[in-house]
């Protein structure tokens, strides 16, 4: 395997960014509640006699649990499978160091502190046929800003100005990361008259367009003859959910897929011959735990430390994740431009002190069964996740185990129900999810997406008034390294309140047929898809 460093290069200052919407006619589309890992996929993984180029890719994500159920960029983050699977494009993306290169536009000016004028592609097209101009990207915008939960705060666009190609953004407040936050998934370019929002379906500027979409089954996709940026070499590709490991597994090793997304660590020893290519790398998902303040027994400062100290993350990633991972110190990986894990510091492994920490504090263990007690109260941290992210249900195991070490009991709800039990603070003390903190190259939306008052996500009701201050800060700062300072502030505070403990960084791996090309991992989780992506 190859394995690429992750260094995300910090580049907000001097960039813009913005986003457009649309649809395409003669689509099917079904919710689906079927069963995807049995299903049959709707196209053979084969070049038919007709001369068609087929291909099939088996993905653990494409579904309602995991928030990708359609995709449409304007709903939560089904812009995930938009930019995934090649139907959608953003005005930039990243490169392999994360930082932001032209796509959609060719060029964009800070002309001050609150105004952006962008340049777009010439002879660019959506899947309806209709122009991208800047009247299209612009019409997309205000729709994206009137429905989406996290863009209006993330881009504070006051104003938007459309002549020709060149569209002038204005924000209320001082922006210096908007061109980060519109290169983010929900930033894909869509035609908005021509998107049938109700089924989910959008037109794009991809280098594919959607033929079928069943929810929870797969999703169907033909080449997009008309692509401005190259010729797919694929006539139709088939995204075919299987949620199961070990049924992702026996598809690939039997031919009914090309290559697969979400593989299970148990299984790449099956792969690792010469019929079959890996293409890893490292990014930025975290696999953390969000501690719930509204919880009585987590606003106890002694048992917030101990469980930062009482986690294994050494023997998660050796052990359970078989290596294929890193150990998380903070909210970024180790080598990122100037804010990352090494520049921060936390709790480390300590059992021992760990149990010294919750004897001090009173919990002791009266009744010798292992688990400590206070004021006649057990000890038990009720641990909420989800199985779709095949590390989740790993890292539960991996902490019920070690904290039981320092005498505490952990009663894991493992479900795809979790998003309801999150919204009910009164169901669970600690949440661990998967989640890519530096998607768009910028530190600062880690921080607006789950730690602030004001986030949409901030499952754990915490608060700080030096990091909302910090925040204050970091929103007017365009000179990169201070705000790097700033991110590197920002993790510290959360570390030291023991909010977050981050456990580890996902090492992703793509797997595939050694027939295929053109399906490569990269460091922001985005990009499957393109026109590049072939068969023989």
């Amino acid at each position: 395997m190859k394995k690429k460093l992750l260094a995300i290069a910090l580049s907000a200052s001097m960039m813009l960014g913005l986003a457009a919407c649309g649809g395409n006619a003669d689509i099917n589309t079904t919710n689906s509640g079927a069963d995807s890992s049995t299903t049959e996929a709707t196209t053979d993984a084969s070049e038919e006699s007709t001369g068609t180029k087929t291909m099939i890719i088996g993905d653990t994500t494409f579904n309602s649990e995991n928030s990708e159920e359609t995709v449409n960029p304007h709903n939560t983050y089904n812009g995930w499978a938009c930019i995934r699977y090649g139907i959608g494009e953003t005005l930039v993306r990243y490169s392999d160091s994360m930082e932001i290169e032209p796509w959609l536009a060719k060029e964009w000016e800070n002309v001050d502190d609150t105004t952006w004028k962008i340049t777009l592609q010439d002879g660019v097209k959506f899947h309806s046929g209709r122009d991208m101009d800047a009247e299209a990207v612009k019409q997309c915008l205000e729709h994206l800003i009137e429905v989406h939960d996290r863009a209006p705060g993330d881009l504070m666009i006051d104003s938007i100005e459309a002549d020709g190609q060149v569209l002038t953004i204005k924000t209320s407040e001082p922006r210096p990361a908007l061109l980060n936050y519109l290169g983010d998934p929900y930033g894909c370019i869509i035609d908005v008259d021509a998107s049938d929002f109700d089924n989910g379906v959008v037109s794009g500027t991809g280098p594919y367009v959607v033929k079928e979409m069943v929810t929870d089954d797969h999703l169907t996709l033909s080449k997009n003859d008309d692509y401005w940026n190259g010729t797919p070499k694929i006539d139709e590709l088939t995204i075919r959910t299987i949620t199961d490991g070990d049924t992702l597994a026996m598809a690939l090793q039997s031919g009914e897929i090309d290559a697969a997304y979400g593989m299970a660590y148990a299984n790449y020893p099956l792969f690792e011959n010469d019929n079959y290519k890996f293409s890893s790398i490292a990014t930025s998902r975290a696999f953390f735990a969000w501690m719930n303040y509204k919880s009585d027994i987590i606003q106890d400062e002694a048992v917030r430390k101990a469980i930062a100290m009482g986690i294994n993350k050494q023997g998660f990633v050796d052990t359970l994740l078989e290596g294929h991972g890193y150990t998380g110190n903070g909210a970024f990986p180790e080598g990122l431009g100037g804010f990352g894990g090494e520049k921060v510091k936390t709790e480390s492994y300590d059992a021992e002190g760990a149990k010294k920490v919750l004897e001090d504090a009173g919990w002791k263990d009266t009744d010798g069964d292992g688990i400590r007690e206070k004021n006649g109260k057990k000890l038990t941290i009720r641990w909420l996740t989800y199985p779709s992210r095949q590390e989740l249900p790993l890292l539960a195991e991996s902490v019920q185990a070690s904290l039981k070490e320092i005498g505490i009991e952990v009663d894991i709800n493992c479900t795809s129900s979790h998003k309801d039990f999150r919204k009910d603070p009164t169901t669970w003390d600690v949440y661990a999810s998967a989640q890519v903190n530096a998607p768009t190259g910028d530190p600062e939306y880690f921080f607006t997406v789950g730690c602030l008052d004001e986030s949409a996500s901030n499952f754990g009701s915490y608060h700080s008034d030096k990091l909302e201050e910090l925040e204050k800060q970091m929103k007017g700062e365009f000179d990169s390294k201070k705000r790097a300072e700033l991110a590197v502030q920002m993790q510290q505070t959360i570390l030291d309140d023991n909010a977050y403990v981050f456990c580890s960084f996902l090492e992703m791996n793509l797997i595939k047929k050694s027939t295929v090309t053109g399906y490569d991992a990269h460091p922001c989780d985005y990009y499957q898809v393109t026109a590049d992506l072939d068969i023989e």
